[in-house]
Order: C-alpha cells, then sequence, then structure tokens
C-alpha cells in the first residue's frame, strides 16, 4: 500500500479529514488538482458548530487571529440572534476560505499529511483489499496509487462520485448569481447584507481593507454550469440588480453558483467514501457548505481511522451515512426555504414581512439559527439519556492539572470516558479498552449543564464522549456503572474489548 487513504481534495474537507486521520495514526496522502492555492474568498464564516470543532482539536485560537466573530446572523437576510448560554462560541466567525484553507494546510503540514498539487483523480479500481487510484498529473505524468480507502473530498462536480457511480439525485438551478472580489470605492458602506431589489439581490463584504465580495442573484436568468464567467458580466449584473457598479475594479476572481440542490445517494460505495460538496451541493445562503464538510469530516474521520486499524469491523462506516446524510438533506431543504425568501416581487415581500414578524418569537429564532449552527443535532445512538446522541457541552471541570473544559480533552482525537464521580465500575470496563479510550477522572464544576433544545440537564455521572464530541453513553447518580450498557456502547463505537 502507498497510503492507508487517499483523500480527493485539498479543500477545507479534505485537509480536515486529513488532519484527523493523522491525528489516529492513519497513513494519508492527500490529491489535489490545482497546482496551489486558489486565494479565492469563497465561504466566508464558520458557525459555532465549527469552531466547537476546532477548539476540540486545540488550534481554534489560529482561526479566531484572523477573523472577526459577528454577533448577529441572518437567514435569507432577516438578522437572527444568537445565545450566548449555548456555547463558548455562539456567534459566526467571519473568516475567507483562503485563510481557513491555509491555517489547516499548515496544520496537516505539522500532523505530517501528505499533499500531491497538480494530481488529479482520473481514475480507480477498488477489490476487497483496496483501491487503486490513478491521477492525472499534467507536468510529472500518470501515477497510481494504492490504498486502503479513499475519500472523494473534491468538490460539487466530484470525480470520484461519478467513478464511484454513485448517484446524485436533487434539484435543477433556477437562477444564477456571481460572485467575485473586488474593490468597491464608491461604496461607502462595509457591509451590505442581502438587499433585495425588484430585479433581484446583492450583497457587498469588506473582509479586508479596500476589498469587497461581492455577490448578485438574478431569478429571471439560468446560466449554463459551463458558461465563462467574466468580470463584466459581474459588473454588468451588479448594475442590473443595485442600479450601479459602486466604480468596480481590480478583480482578484469571479465565479458563479446556483440554487441547484443535489445530495449523493449513498456516502459509502465499498471502500469509496464522499464527503463535503463531493455528497451534497445547495444554495450557499447562511454560509452553511464548508461548515456541513468540515463536521462531515470530522464525523468520518476517526471511524476511518478505526476500521484501518483493525480496531473496530467496516459496518463502523455505515454510521457516517445514517449520520450525516439526513444532515445535509436538512442543509438541503432549509437553502431551498432562504433561495425562495429572496426572490423579489410583492408576494415574496408579504411573505418576509410574515416571516419577519414571526422572528421575534424566541422559539422561531432558535430553531432557525440551529438550522444554521448545528448545535441541536442529535445523532441516532442507543440510549435514552438526553444527553447521548448529542454533541457534549463544553463544561468546566476539576481536575488534578486544574479546572478545564470538556473540550480540552478531546485534543488528541480519541475518544474519551469522563467519569465524574469516581465509579468503580466505569474504570473496571474501561479496562477491555485501555490504550484506546482516554479514561478521565474529574469533577463538575455545575450541577447542570445546558444543552441546545432541551435546556438544562442533571450534570451526568459518567459519559463516553466520541472523538467527534458527541455523546455515545450517559448515565446519571446511581446508574453510573450501566456495566452492559456502557459495554455495549464502547463495542459499538470503539471495537471489541481487547480481552474478557
Amino acid at each position: 500500500m502507498d497510503a492507508d487513504v487517499v483523500v480527493a481534495g485539498a479543500g477545507p474537507t479534505g485537509l480536515m479529514l486529513a488532519c484527523e486521520l493523522r491525528l489516529a495514526g492513519v497513513d494519508v496522502v492527500v490529491a489535489e488538482r490545482l497546482a496551489g492555492p486558489t486565494g479565492e474568498s469563497r465561504a466566508g464564516g464558520i458557525h459555532s458548530r465549527t469552531l466547537e470543532v476546532l477548539d476540540q482539536r486545540g488550534i481554534l485560537d489560529r482561526f479566531l487571529a484572523e477573523g472577526e466573530l459577528q454577533p448577529v446572523g441572518h437567514f435569507a437576510g432577516l438578522y437572527l440572534e444568537f445565545d450566548e448560554s449555548e456555547s463558548r462560541h455562539p456567534y459566526p466567525l467571519m473568516i475567507l476560505q483562503s485563510a481557513i484553507e491555509r491555517l489547516l494546510e499548515e496544520w496537516a503540514a505539522e500532523l505530517g499529511v501528505r499533499v500531491l498539487r497538480s494530481a488529479g483523480v482520473s481514475g480507480l479500481r477498488q477489490d476487497e483489499h483496496g483501491v487503486t487510484v490513478e491521477l492525472d498529473r499534467p507536468k510529472a505524468g500518470p501515477a497510481t496509487l494504492r490504498a486502503r480507502y479513499l475519500v472523494g473530498c473534491d468538490g460539487g462536480r466530484s470525480t470520484v462520485r461519478k467513478l464511484a457511480g454513485i448517484d446524485f439525485p436533487g434539484t435543477e438551478a433556477t437562477m444564477t448569481a456571481l460572485i467575485g472580489d473586488v474593490e468597491l470605492p464608491e461604496l461607502t458602506e462595509d457591509y451590505v447584507w442581502v438587499r433585495r431589489t425588484p430585479a433581484g439581490d446583492y450583497s457587498a463584504i469588506a473582509f479586508e481593507p479596500g476589498w469587497f465580495r461581492v455577490i448578485t442573484s438574478e431569478f429571471d436568468r439560468v446560466a449554463g454550469r459551463d458558461d465563462a464567467v467574466t468580470f463584466e458580466q459581474l459588473r454588468a449584473s451588479l448594475v442590473r440588480v443595485a442600479g450601479t457598479d459602486f466604480g468596480m475594479r481590480n478583480p482578484r476572481w469571479v465565479s458563479r453558483f446556483s440554487d441547484a440542490a443535489r445530495q449523493a445517494a449513498e456516502y459509502r460505495r465499498g471502500r469509496v467514501l464522499l464527503a463535503g460538496d463531493a455528497a451534497h451541493i445547495h444554495f450557499p445562503a447562511g454560509g452553511q457548505g464548508l461548515n456541513m464538510g468540515v463536521q462531515d469530516a470530522v464525523n468520518l474521520g476517526w471511524k476511518l481511522a478505526s476500521v484501518v486499524r483493525g480496531r473496530a469491523p467496516q459496518s463502523l462506516l455505515d454510521t457516517y451515512h445514517a449520520e450525516r446524510h439526513p444532515v445535509a438533506a436538512r442543509v438541503l431543504h432549509n437553502t431551498r426555504a432562504q433561495s425562495a425568501l429572496v426572490r423579489p416581487g410583492p408576494q415574496t415581500d408579504a411573505l418576509r414581512e410574515v416571516f419577519g414578524s414571526l422572528m421575534v418569537s424566541d422559539d422561531v429564532n432558535r430553531y432557525l439559527r440551529h438550522l444554521l449552527n448545528a448545535l441541536d443535532i442529535r445523532y441516532p445512538v442507543d440510549g435514552d439519556h438526553p444527553l447521548e446522541g448529542r454533541r457534549v457541552p463544553d463544561a468546566d471541570l476539576k481536575t488534578a492539572e486544574g479546572v478545564i473544559g470538556v473540550h480540552e480533552l478531546l485534543h488528541a482525537g480519541r475518544p474519551v470516558l469522563l467519569d465524574l464521580h469516581g465509579s468503580p465500575e466505569v474504570a473496571a470496563v474501561a479496562g477491555g479498552w485501555a490504550g484506546r479510550v482516554d479514561l478521565v477522572e474529574a469533577r463538575g464544576e455545575d450541577d447542570h449543564w445546558t444543552v441546545p433544545v432541551i435546556g438544562e440537564v442533571a450534570a451526568p455521572a459518567a459519559l463516553l464522549i466520541r472523538p467527534d464530541g458527541h455523546v455515545a453513553w450517559a448515565a446519571d447518580e446511581g446508574g453510573a456503572g450501566g456495566g452492559d450498557a456502557l459495554r455495549t456502547a464502547l463495542t459499538t463505537w470503539c471495537g471489541p474489548a481487547a480481552h474478557g
């Protein structure tokens, strides 16, 4: 084998997945079609759950240093408020995708990830033992890599998905949007959120001094997927929608997107898996795509690593589709709704007025912000404790080393069995997974933990936290042992015990 895993694509999803695999000791190669980073802004924000994921790995400060926290967000241009009690990181971080990719690639280099540039996947053949990946390298000539698994993180037009024969059903585009980084010397505002006009809508956001990311949307135009995109098209579109080009000049890049929404019918076919835009595309309302891709990677990485290292059966990989496919389906659903809410016309004007009046309700505001920030996701794990399946709150803990947050326990990307009541039974059960699961004894600082959707719950006596930060098992005082339930959870998510 040339590698345990080949990851196709060095965008945020592919790089995050490669880092997750390396944390678990897996040999991984990233094959990227482009010769170097694009430098394009593209996605421009990180939501709460992704900020938590980066914090779980101890790298969040790198991103906070280069971005700007925003105390408000929006759903189809209608303002949302965030709740500081739900997370240590309740507000979205405005940061360019180019910066996100650079920071992730730096982390990947520190971890020893191999990245091959100018190496696009052109073919694949899989058998019961692995995958042969054919690479197209314009300068170095064709090459092949043999790996146990291949993960396509190569975007909405994924070559890996097509070569694997995975269907990509969904809905066609009904509009065209143009995006570009430009100078707008005549615009006096730093932020123009979604501004609707009779001809469409536009936004202009200054991510750095002098430069704006401009987006225009026109709902009476549908461009072909392969039509050329030019700066003059962006200028003309802005004039049609806004009535002026604000002196637009000096483009760094321009591109196009639409409201086409598609989702892979299966996220895994044998030894080939999909993540990020290769698995789902949608109207980029609310900045959910990049975040969902990073969260795909964190869900898949530890599972794939466990299987590669022989610690868990291949059936563990089936939980990736089972958990992440519904999440993407929900995003496609809410972005279709947002696309409808920004269309021009008096009927939509009336709908927005009614919808906006509902958003003053705390329940409505909470529901909509959770669609964007993903703090409410609950995976279908066995058990009926209110924490099971949900992401673990970053509660303060008293340990021998001092007070730390729960998320700090996840820096190594390993399962954590957290015992908050010193149960001998928990320690005895954990012995069968020594070396694979970190047993941590601590005491909680608070009697109750705040959980999005359900509010306050009593602090548990013990819980098993998966490497992605979701709770696999939890028990309250008096039921902390739950010997059989704990063994079942450990076996399901961490593989069979090493003995007895």
